[in-house]
């Protein structure tokens, strides 16, 4: 097994890959930007080291520094966590050339599927169902305008290279089309280094349903059932659970083998996500594979009692699964909400600051992994994420009624976060019944589409 490796992330997925790298008896080594020196993160590993200014593009997103450190350290491998070089082909590609074990699939797969049109070209061939729309990038305007009419209207326009939300439109006609075009192309490009942009069917109030899968370097391929990711805003997930309210043993089944069909069309290795829409008639469609870990999850390890992380290392060293499909049992039902430094009644603002009081809620069932606590500066230049709160219960009502009962106890102070939004959302009978579509979030606050 690996010897020392090097987290090259900050925040609470850097504290949970430290936390499972010393119960394998693995040395760590932590990096952080000059904000981050009193970061959890440095003080719970074994070695740290300084990589540069506050902002990311310094410091985090600094390849030959971050290699630097890896090097300087004697480190076996990297683990890159979520966002940052996590999905960097080019990263991991350099880590190979200097002997360090990236802790992810290979670049060429995460070549292949950070490329949202090559990666439903290779799904589409496999026999995996994909959203019709344009097979190529559209050239200029009369392209998205010809697809959009042969598929019809409503449409969406996303980024070839994207993610999260950013180079993203919805288009319910020509007008809207033509205008939106060039704003996601120039998003795009300053986003992910690419103006490819492509046109999909739209696809009316669906469900986001993703599948976990877990693959070793000899050619083995599990699923661990899926996580429910349909309450967002802006396509970024607010609250996750498994399993979902909407998928049975029948669907879960059928999904669940399209998922280790995309594994295996893509080469796939180690643990990653494969995402699909699922429509109101129980239709579901390919949209990506974030080859990387998630930050939900947690709510698969709560209803598997599979650590992810542990078995992220244990394929990235080489060593075969341990388990097979049949092993795989999901039990009771898990939650997940992200509490952010963001206020959602102003537009969900970010809420940097001093945290003066801080309280996470326990008791059975609950699960709180975070870098936060009493006295922590939130700094300005990352993602607003401070804590994801895990709840746990035998069936799904239960598990609401212990997210009900851990967000009234949760207390983080003066900064806003985005807690009295998740307490309406559990205290909503819409989502209690369960009947929910992404556009959930915008209804229960009166936000029109724009």
């Amino acid at each position: 097994m690996f010897s020392k490796i090097l987290v090259a992330n900050r925040g609470e997925i850097a504290v949970r890959v430290i936390r499972a790298c010393k119960e394998m008896s693995i040395k760590t080594v932590a990096v952080y930007s000059e904000a981050d020196r009193n970061a959890l993160h440095v003080r719970l590993a074994d070695e740290a080291i300084c990589i540069g200014p506050p902002r990311s593009e310094h410091s985090y997103l600094n390849v030959p520094t971050i290699i630097s450190a890896a090097e300087i350290t004697d480190v076996d491998a990297i683990h890159p966590g979520y966002g940052f070089l996590s999905e960097n082909a080019h990263f991991a590609e350099i880590c190979d050339s200097c002997n360090i074990t990236f802790i992810g699939p290979g670049a060429k797969t995460i070549r292949l599927l950070g490329d949202k049109i090559a990666a439903k070209d290779v799904m589409r061939k496999a026999g995996v169902p994909i959203i019709p729309g344009s097979l190529t990038a559209i050239k200029n305007k009369e392209d998205a305008l010809n697809t959009a009419r042969r598929i019809q209207y409503p449409v969406i326009l996303k980024a070839a290279a994207g993610g999260g939300g950013r180079g993203m439109r919805v288009c319910h006609n020509d007008v809207r089309l033509v205008s939106a075009l060039m704003t996601c192309q120039a998003e795009a490009q300053a986003s992910f280094g690419s103006s490819d942009i492509f046109v999909e069917k739209y696809i009316e109030q669906p469900r986001h349903v993703e599948f976990q899968i877990l693959a070793d370097r000899h050619g083995h391929s599990i699923h661990l059932g899926e996580r429910d990711c349909t309450i967002q805003r802006r396509h970024q997930k607010l609250v996750e659970e498994s399993p979902s309210p909407a998928v049975d043993a029948k669907l879960r089944r059928k999904m669940g083998e399209m998922a280790i069909r995309v594994a295996k069309a893509a080469g796939y290795t180690t643990v990653g996500t494969v995402e699909f829409l699922l429509d109101r008639e129980g239709n579901f469609y390919f949209i990506e594979v974030n080859t990387r870990i998630q930050v939900e999850h947690p709510v698969t390890e709560t209803v598997t009692g599979i650590d992810l992380i542990k078995e992220q290392i244990r394929t990235a060293f080489g060593e075969g699964l341990n388990m097979k499909q049949d092993d795989v049992v999901i039990r009771g039902w898990a939650i997940e909400c992200r509490i952010n430094a963001a206020d959602p009644s102003n537009g969900f603002s970010p809420s940097p600051g001093r945290i003066q009081v801080y309280h996470q809620p326990g008791g059975p069932g609950v699960r709180v992994d975070t870098h936060v606590y009493a006295g922590y500066e939130v700094p300005p230049y990352y993602d607003s994420l401070l804590a994801k709160l895990i709840v746990y219960g035998r069936t799904r009502q239960e598990a609401i009624r212990v997210m009900q009962r851990s967000l009234d106890e949760f207390i983080v102070e003066p900064i806003r976060t985005t807690i009295p939004l998740h307490k309406q959302i559990f205290s909503d009978p819409t989502f209690w019944r369960g009947h929910i579509s992404t556009d959930y979030v915008d209804q229960l606050l009166g936000v029109r589409e724009t």
